[in-house]
This record gives C-alpha cells, sequence and structure tokens, in this order.
C-alpha cells in the first residue's frame, strides 16, 4: 500500500512565510494565522491520510459500475463522502448565506491539495461541485441560489459540467445539443454529452447537472450556445428531489486511470432545464466554471504527483541496491540504500524542486483570486487570467512527468501493480487532457492571453521579477544562487515576446507552432520567480534565528538545484521558439 503524509508544514511555509496571508489587507485574511490555519490543515490532512488514502487502491481496483440505470461506486466511497460532508469540508470556501463557511479561496486550494493527492478520483466529486456551486452562485437568479447552493455547498446534492459531445471536443461551436423553450420558461434539453466526470453515482440525493446548449435564435458557433441548469431529479415546492428528469446514464467510459471516478455518457431526452445567465451567453457562464476548474486540474498536477514523490523517496531510503561510488554507506547490510546514487538523487531533486515551487505558484494565483474577488483588484484579475493556462498545463506536463520520476525509482517494481505507482502515473496522465488539453492552453496563452488589455498582465509580471530580483540584490548569495538565474529566464521570456510581436502578423503559424514551448517557457520563469520568494523567506528566517534551521537550509538547497539545473530550460524553448512554423510545418499532410 503507499504512503501519504499531508505537507502541512510545507504549505504553512507559502502562506505565511512566503505569501504572509494574515498580514493582507483582504477580508477575511485577518484571521487566518498560522495557529487557525495550522488547525485547519492538521485536520484536513488526518481525513486525507486516515480516510481517503487508503480508499485510493480501492477506487483504482474497482472502479464504478453501471446496474440497471444507476451508478455504483466503489466500497468505502459513500461512507468516508458522508464523513467530509458532515466535517464540512466541501463548504469551507463557500458563501456563508448559503451554509459554507466563507474561508478565502487560498484555504480552500490548500485543503483541496491535501484531499486530492489522497484520492484524485474521490475529490473529483465535490470538486466538480464546487465548480457548479461557482457558476450558479456568479449567474444564478436569487431563485435558484435559493434553490441549488444550500445543498451543493453541503454536497447532498453534486454537481457536473456538461460540455462535451462525441463529435465536438474543444470545438464546442459543434455542439448539436438543442434547448426547445416552454411555456413555463423551462427549457427541454436533448442531446448526448461525453467524458462527464461525476455525471452519477450513488453519493448524494440529487445530480445538479449544467449544460451547454444551443437555443433558438442564437446563431452558428459559440455565439449561440446558452447554460443550462438541468437536475438528476426535478425539484419540489418544498425544496427536495421529486420526479425523475427524462436524463440517464447511457455508458461508463473504460479508462486508463481515475477509475474510482464516474465518467459517464449523458443521454437527455427532452429532459428538463432552466436557463443559467443570460441567452446566448453560456460560454460566459461556463468560463466561470472552466477558468475554477482550470486552476483545479493544475492542482492535481502537483497534488499527485507529491503523493508519487513521497513513496519514491521512502523508497530510495529503504531498498539497499548496490553500493556508494565513494565507499560505503551501510557497511554492516548486503548494499546500500538506493539514495546514496547521485542519479537516484538526481531524480529526486527534480522532482522536489518542481512540485514545492508549484506548490508556490498554484498558491499564489489562489491568493490572486481572493484578492480578484474580495478587493476588486483589476490587475490581480488580469495577472490570475494570464497565469491560468500556465498553471493548468505547464503542472500538469511536468506533474505527470514528475509522477513518472517517481515511478522510475522503483525500478520494474514500480511497474508492477502492487507497489501503486502505476496508480499515480495513470491518474494523472488525465490533467494533461481534461478542462482543455494542454495544447489548447498553450494557444490560448498565445494566441489570446498575451495581447489582453494591450499586453498589460504580461508587463505586470515582469514588473513583478524586476522588482523581485531589485529588492533583494545586495544579498550575495541570493544574487548568485537565484537573482542571476531568475534575470536571464526572464530576458529569455521577454525575448520569446518580442519575437512573436515582430512576427506574428506576418505569419500567425510563427507563433502558434511556438505556443507549447512558451508555455513552459513562462513555467520555468514562474517558478523560478516563486524560488526566489522562497529563498528569501527561508534567508529570513534563518537570519531571525528561526529553530527548524534544517527546513529552511533544505529550502535554500532545492531552490539552488532548481535554478541550476531546471531553469536553464528556457534557453532551449527559446531556440525552439525562434526556429519559426517552418521545421513544424514542412512535411506536407500526406507525408506524415
Amino acid at each position: 500500500m503507499t504512503i501519504y503524509n499531508a505537507p502541512v508544514r510545507d504549505i504553512q511555509f507559502i502562506l505565511h512565510d512566503v505569501l504572509d496571508i494574515s498580514g493582507q489587507d483582504l477580508p477575511g485574511y485577518e484571521d487566518l494565522d498560522r495557529e487557525f490555519t495550522d488547525a485547519i490543515l492538521e485536520a484536513a490532512g488526518k481525513v486525507a491520510s486516515d480516510v481517503l488514502a487508503p480508499l485510493n487502491a480501492v477506487g483504482d481496483q474497482q472502479g464504478c459500475r453501471l446496474e440497471n440505470g444507476v451508478v455504483r461506486t466503489p466500497d468505502g466511497f459513500k461512507a468516508a463522502f458522508d464523513q467530509v460532508r458532515e466535517g464540512g469540508w466541501t463548504a469551507i470556501d463557500c458563501d456563508p448565506e448559503y451554509g459554507g463557511q466563507g474561508m478565502p479561496y487560498v484555504i480552500g486550494l490548500s485543503v483541496g491539495e491535501l484531499m486530492t493527492a489522497s484520492n484524485m478520483a474521490f475529490t473529483m466529486y465535490q470538486g466538480l461541485t464546487h465548480g457548479a456551486y461557482s457558476a450558479i452562485h456568479a449567474h444564478g437568479t436569487d431563485g435558484q441560489k435559493a434553490t441549488y447552493l444550500p445543498k451543493m455547498v453541503s454536497c447532498e446534492w453534486t454537481g457536473t459540467m456538461n460540455l462535451t459531445e462525441p463529435h465536438a471536443g474543444t470545438d464546442l461551436g459543434m455542439l448539436r445539443t438543442r434547448a426547445e423553450p416552454q411555456d413555463d420558461g423551462s427549457y427541454l434539453i436533448t442531446g448526448q454529452k461525453i467524458f462527464i466526470s461525476a455525471g452519477d453515482h450513488d453519493m448524494s440525493e440529487n445530480v445538479i447537472h449544467l449544460v451547454l446548449a444551443k437555443a433558438p435564435g442564437g446563431g452558428e458557433g459559440t455565439k449561440g450556445i446558452s447554460l443550462f441548469i438541468v437536475p438528476k431529479y426535478l425539484v419540489t415546492e418544498d425544496g427536495t428531489p421529486g420526479e425523475r428528469n427524462k436524463l440517464s446514464v447511457g455508458n461508463l467510459e473504460h479508462k486508463m486511470g481515475i477509475h474510482g471516478n464516474s465518467t459517464c455518457v449523458m443521454n437527455y431526452d427532452g429532459a428538463k432545464g432552466w436557463l443559467l445567465g443570460d441567452l446566448h451567453k453560456g460560454m460566459r457562464a461556463m468560463f466561470t466554471m472552466m477558468n475554477e476548474a482550470r486552476i483545479g486540474v493544475g492542482l492535481q498536477g502537483y497534488a499527485v504527483a507529491d503523493a508519487a514523490y513521497q513513496n519514491a523517496a521512502a523508497y530510495a531510503r529503504e531498498r539497499l541496491q548496490g553500493r556508494a561510488i565513494t565507499g560505503d554507506a551501510n557497511p554492516s547490510g548486503p548494499a546500500d540504500p538506493l539514495i546514496v546514487h547521485p542519479d537516484i538523487r538526481r531524480n529526486l531533486m527534480d522532482q522536489k524542486s518542481f512540485l514545492e515551487g508549484a506548490r508556490a505558484l498554484a498558491t499564489w494565483c489562489a491568493h490572486l483570486i481572493d484578492r480578484s474577488h474580495l478587493a476588486n483588484d483589476a490587475e490581480a484579475e488580469g495577472l490570475v487570467s494570464l497565469l491560468t493556462p500556465v498553471v493548468k498545463g505547464f503542472l500538469t506536463d511536468k506533474g505527470f512527468e514528475t509522477a513518472v520520476l517517481a515511478q522510475q525509482v522503483f525500478g520494474g517494481h514500480g511497474y508492477i501493480e502492487e507497489q501503486g505507482m502505476s496508480q499515480f502515473v495513470r491518474d494523472i496522465r488525465i490533467t494533461m487532457t481534461y478542462e482543455g488539453a494542454n495544447g489548447v492552453q498553450a494557444l490560448d496563452l498565445v494566441g489570446r492571453k498575451l495581447a489582453a488589455e494591450g499586453g498589460k498582465p504580461m508587463m505586470r509580471f515582469f514588473d513583478l521579477v524586476k522588482h523581485e530580483i531589485k529588492t533583494h540584490e545586495t544579498d550575495e548569495e541570493l544574487r548568485a544562487g537565484f537573482l542571476e538565474p531568475l534575470k536571464t529566464a526572464s530576458k529569455d521570456l521577454q525575448a520569446a515576446v518580442m519575437f512573436f510581436m515582430e512576427q506574428g502578423m506576418k505569419n500567425p503559424n510563427t507563433a502558434l507552432a511556438g505556443s507549447y514551448d512558451f508555455m513552459h517557457l513562462f513555467g520555468h520563469v514562474a517558478l523560478g520567480l516563486m524560488w526566489t520568494r522562497m529563498a528569501a523567506a527561508a534567508r529570513s528566517a534563518l537570519t531571525e534565528g528561526a529553530e527548524d534551521r534544517d527546513f529552511f537550509q533544505s529550502k535554500l538547497a532545492t531552490g539552488r538545484y532548481y535554478m541550476a539545473r531546471q531553469l536553464p530550460m528556457t534557453a532551449t524553448h527559446l531556440a525552439r521558439i525562434r526556429s519559426g512554423a517552418e521545421p513544424v510545418m514542412a512535411l506536407a499532410e500526406n507525408q506524415f
């Protein structure tokens, strides 16, 4: 069985030493002192380690099953779901008006990491519900909010998002699901949706589907799309589930991973639904869910990889194989532990340095979302919008790579199912694909986000990098190990932006051919910025005489590794970008 230990100390370091959340001028942040957040994270970590982690393999091995039209979840899932609900974990950052605890999103994300790392497939049920809650909260009428949100906050009712159709994946303009208006103000929804995560199950009284469909008069393409609330059971006047709606599960997808989550084919056969938001403006309402979901998927990328890393590090300390090249490290035993070998150290340091940087980036983005929502900070909103495709695309690409590295530490045993490492690799793989495949994230970044607001968010990011470098320029240790590498990497990112500006208008394929490399280049610089901030915080703690010196020294060493071994990849990505579209587009279609 695999292990999972909640990295509470590491999360606290980001929240307090790096972000200083209790000192921020945001509503609700004044209560987030170390003692308070420690109590939350310790409790959440206990649920994650003791309740959810033991069910991870169970969900993988049993999967979900469709029986007489009802989806059954794996053994133990419903009891665990009840325990999570009753503990209030599904409501932690939801509106108190509807039964939520009203904590900032930055706490919701930190708790979400622990739950996701311990059991990704399970945690998706409440994760999808939170996204649906957010869309209704942002775009629903007062009546819709009163009807649905209290039950969704508590996860007595769960939620989904229904976008994809068999013939239309990313190209939502091709969708065929129809919505026919009725005299009572409702619509009849007819069509089929596929890949619907948590589409049906036996853990809640009702499932509230948010469904994209085309109503009459909307025209072609995405401009004609509307969003509808379509409950599994119609809600009666007293607020309880009533008659079964005309929708059904056509099939359960047989997947590479996340077997414990019910990924459904959903059939709508004249199901009754109600418009959410404005008619023919469904994409705006859906993107409330999508943007939240993309940050959440980025979180999945590093959270599951962290669980894999923990197991790899433990195995490397315990598994005896070979002798250290510099002399026996375990002379009384038959061999030395794997961790004495430099290539194993390289493997583990690649993992550790990415994971800690990724956690910092995602948590900072959660703080920007709080600043956007709680303080109406337009700069924060623009910055997090720019960073969202980077968080989703880069963190999941590198997260998958990290899980594979963790599996590699086990050698052949990592390929054997009973060790559990295969599940991490199989589960995390979907994060690169759903909620907008990573190639689409790269196109969105270069095609839309770079030019947003006349490029102001991108310039704001560069200003933040310059400010970080200037703030610590008198610190000799930071200058050599962090500031100079960050400055070099930032120049590579600026050069890539300039290349797109100079060449993109002449040949759009030039920018699009380099978009994936740009996403990774940007991701490395973002993690370089995070590591510089973490190094400064660690240096400050050590200067002030912190008792846990080993922790802070470890941060500095891990950060120096990232800056020396990973950040130089920006030069490679820039070289690829500058090669333009010609190498990418050189072959004729029939030559593939």
